[in-house]
């Protein structure tokens, strides 16, 4: 019983730690193999996460009065064309504002996008070394 309740309360608590993880190493893998091209920035949005919904005590059972606020997150939007083909994405660079210089990007303002040659749509404008934003 205590290995299920273990392993319960790492797979709900460690799962944001595994999403940064990821997060981090898609950047570093485009930094390291991917290609630049020029983009432009299609706008800045603050998500509010609000609230989570109900969360799962140690017994599992649903707890509506343990509501958690959860951190808002920047998301910087963005345009780029390979091959004739228009992609428009996202990249969510909470954490990365000092890099991003946010009180001087503007909607339509240029920038290079590294993308993934294998892959065009998987692309970033900022990694943890390196900054698409001019």
């Amino acid at each position: 019983m205590i290995a299920i309740g273990a392993f319960s309360f790492v797979r709900l608590f460690g799962r944001a730690k595994d999403l940064e993880d990821q997060e981090r190493e898609r950047r570093s893998y485009l930094n390291r193999i991917g290609r630049i091209v020029d983009g432009q920035v299609l706008e800045i949005v603050e998500k509010a996460s609000g609230e989570a919904s109900a969360t799962l005590s140690f017994f599992g059972k649903r707890g509506s009065a343990e509501k958690q606020k959860a951190p808002s997150r920047k998301m910087l939007l963005y345009t780029y064309s390979i091959s004739g083909v228009t992609y428009e994405a996202a990249q969510d660079i909470t954490g990365l504002e000092e890099q991003a210089c946010l009180e001087r990007v503007v909607a339509g303002q240029p920038v290079g996008v590294r993308y993934d040659p294998a892959n065009p749509s998987n692309s970033i404008l900022i990694a943890d070394d390196w900054s698409g934003l001019r």
